[in-house]
């Protein structure tokens, strides 16, 4: 039977409507998203391994007969049965079984169980193995190897097995840049197919995935020279008159930045530029001087913040700048007063406002621009597809606005290639001259006497401090320091001291009032959640304690820690580590504490981690890569170029089919992704 890569899941056997909508939950509606879904592991059970050959924490197949089965309360209920084969016998535990379950376990059953085998006292324990049972000795093993699938509520992996191995009988085309047949491979891989074979066709199936990136970013570049924007050349010199007045020099990589930035703005085509800067290197300065070229052309510039603190910084940072240069900045967010609103929606339609600042109650349609040419994108992994899309719609019909896309995540080069290979990139790599380096330490959690020694000193001298924590509430799941939890403590531990507390539950105007309270002065120590990794400068704070850092990806820590050292006084992150041993984690804090390098740490967070922690939580939605872990396979994006031009430049027919069957599979995630 021939394979339709389009048809619908619910064609194959088993899967009724309650399995599909189960099926949907993680991203398969179609043969096609099926055969994609691909194992994370591959488990050898192959051979039956003897009782009294197995070794401690060893996954391994057993089989024997059960001996006895029963209900047991050692600490929690369970089910036990003892299982003997002729060469000793092994103790299968069951926490969670229903009566029929029981049942099945009689006396002389044999059962073969898959599982970890771990020592328990004397005895050798497997907790809930997958099992078979059966009156009669069990046929041979298959010689291949069980694949292990990611889950969801209600699929099983023997339920999802079934699924793929009916996929991986039917006769699948065998085209070039269709991978169907690498994929079934994976799915039922041979006992005798060697880890190394299936890494190998693991990186051929990864390759196809970034030519077909490469493919629909350079169609989309193509797409965008096509489309119409207004230029905006260099008019009545707004852009020096601002940097006499800045009272100070832009960093060498800041001219350059900027300089690359205005030329593309003097195009007809739309610029689509991101703009990466690390932590503090001065991203809002330089987007700052490209909005002024807009407006010096009579147009609209919109900037969009993920947070209305963030929005609320801008607007200050901006208003300051450019209000002397008879610039209207206005700011429009969820928590606008009515009235107020009312009356900044009136400004943008008619043009009164130049420059307008706002969170996502500036997609709203109420929100008409009179002009808009070009959209600034703080933080940009932080908005979805959609809504960045909304944004471009309110420009005028037939032209599209430049857009400039700002990220404090430093990206290593690679992912920059694979992620955004539609955008022109632009690196600021220099931080402002002046800037002092923060001292970063790390200390172990039973140490809080040179945390408040700590603490008592920088308050002592007019400073202020951050104390991080990951969680807000605590939790039975997690072993980690609640922000709630702490603040209680402190207050209780620090009187004589104004202590706040910020985290996401909080009202917006609550979150607000308690930043703006901590920014004035206010407050001397701030409790808080990661919610501060996008949020005001703070000069004056000069000590950051983050709870369970051993927690956080280096991306995050150190846009964490970016939050102080933005004074002229020195200042001390100190990274609280649970482990405190040879873990990975710890590890990672090491790098941590010996650099302040965004690029290199990022360099370092995509190796241990990989690309996901490093970009941040992605939306619904907007998963890039299927195949692909850069982490791993980054080495490829080179000979994907290569490949992805070669196929564009030859015009036979097998070239295009080629070209087709690659998008037909992969494009179909990723090209509204990259057009926004």
């Amino acid at each position: 039977m021939n394979a339709d890569p389009n048809a619908s899941v619910s064609s194959i056997t088993g899967v009724g409507p309650k399995t599909l909508e189960e099926l949907k939950n993680i991203g398969i509606s179609s043969y096609l998203d099926l055969l994609l879904h691909l194992p994370i592991r591959y488990q050898d059970r192959s051979t039956v391994q003897p009782i009294d050959q197995i070794a401690n924490a060893t996954e391994v197949l057993i089989e024997g007969q059960i001996i006895s089965s029963s209900i047991t309360f050692r600490g929690r209920r369970a089910l036990e049965l003892l299982v003997e084969d002729n060469t000793s016998s092994i103790i299968l535990r069951f926490f969670f079984f229903s009566k029929q379950q029981q049942s099945s376990f009689t006396t002389d059953t044999w059962i073969r169980a898959f599982g970890t085998a771990k020592s328990w006292g004397k005895s050798l324990t497997m907790i809930h193995p997958e099992y078979r049972l059966s009156k009669n000795l069990p046929a041979r093993p298959e010689k291949k190897l069980t694949p292990v699938y990611a889950l969801t509520k209600g699929i099983t992996q023997n339920k999802i097995r079934a699924l793929t191995q009916e996929l991986a009988g039917l006769d699948w085309p065998d085209e070039a840049g269709a991978p169907y047949k690498k994929l079934r491979l994976l799915h039922s891989p041979s006992s005798e197919t060697r880890l190394t074979e299936i890494e190998k066709i693991q990186s051929q199936i990864a390759l196809d995935e970034l030519t077909a990136h490469y493919l629909v970013s350079k169609r989309n570049v193509k797409l965008r020279k096509r489309q119409k924007a207004i230029s905006l050349p260099q008019s009545v010199g707004l852009g020096k008159l601002l940097l006499n007045k800045l009272g100070f020099k832009l960093t060498r990589a800041q001219a350059k930045v900027t300089k690359e930035i205005l030329l593309d703005l003097e195009k007809p085509s739309p610029m689509l530029r991101l703009l990466q800067g690390d932590v503090g290197s001065g991203k809002t300065i330089v987007a700052a001087f490209a909005a002024i070229r807009a407006i010096e052309q009579d147009c609209q510039v919109a900037l969009l913040a993920p947070t209305e603190l963030l929005a609320e910084q801008h607007f200050n940072n901006f208003d300051g700048w450019l209000a002397p240069l008879n610039i209207k900045v206005c700011l429009l967010t969820g928590k606008t007063p009515k009235r107020e609103a009312k009356q900044t929606l009136g400004d943008i339609e008619t043009g009164s406002s130049d420059l307008i600042i706002g969170t996502h109650a500036i997609f709203q349609n109420t929100v008409t621009f009179n002009n808009l040419v070009l959209t600034i994108i703080d933080e940009q992994h932080r908005f979805g597809v959609h809504q960045r899309m909304s944004l471009l719609d309110k420009s005028q019909e037939g032209l599209n606005p430049h857009q400039l896309i700002m990220t404090a995540t430093p990206i290593p080069r690679t992912l920059t290639m694979a992620l955004y290979g539609d955008m022109d990139v632009s690196i600021i790599d220099e931080l402002p001259k002046g800037r002092k380096p923060i001292k970063t330490e790390i200390i172990a959690p039973r140490n809080r006497s040179v945390m408040f020694e700590k603490i008592e000193t920088t308050i002592s001298r007019k400073q202020q401090v951050y104390w991080v924590c990951t969680l807000i509430n605590e939790s039975d799941n997690i072993s980690a320091t609640a922000a709630t939890s702490l603040y209680d403590e402190l207050t209780s531990t620090l009187p004589q001291y104004r202590i706040g507390l910020l985290h996401g539950q909080l009202k917006s105007h609550d979150k607000i009032n308690v930043m703006s309270a901590f920014k004035n002065g206010m407050i001397d120590l701030l409790v808080t959640t990661t919610i501060v990794e996008v949020g005001v400068d703070v000069p004056n704070a000069t000590l950051m304690l983050i709870e369970d850092a051993n927690r956080l990806g280096l991306a995050q820590l150190h846009q964490l820690r970016g939050r102080i050292g933005r004074g002229k006084n020195a200042s001390e992150c100190l990274l609280i580590d649970q482990n405190h041993s040879n873990s990975p984690s710890s590890r990672r804090l090491e790098v941590m504490s010996q650099s302040q390098d965004g690029f290199y740490l990022a360099e370092q967070d995509l190796r241990i981690r990989g690309p996901g922690d490093l970009l941040g939580t992605r939306q619904s939605g907007e998963e890039s890569f299927r195949m692909i872990d850069l982490s791993i396979h980054s080495h490829l994006i080179p000979e994907a170029i290569k490949r992805g031009e070669m196929l564009h430049s030859i015009k036979q027919e097998d070239s295009r089919q080629e070209v087709k069957n690659l998008l037909s599979v992969w494009a179909r995630k990723t090209s509204d992704l990259l057009r926004a």
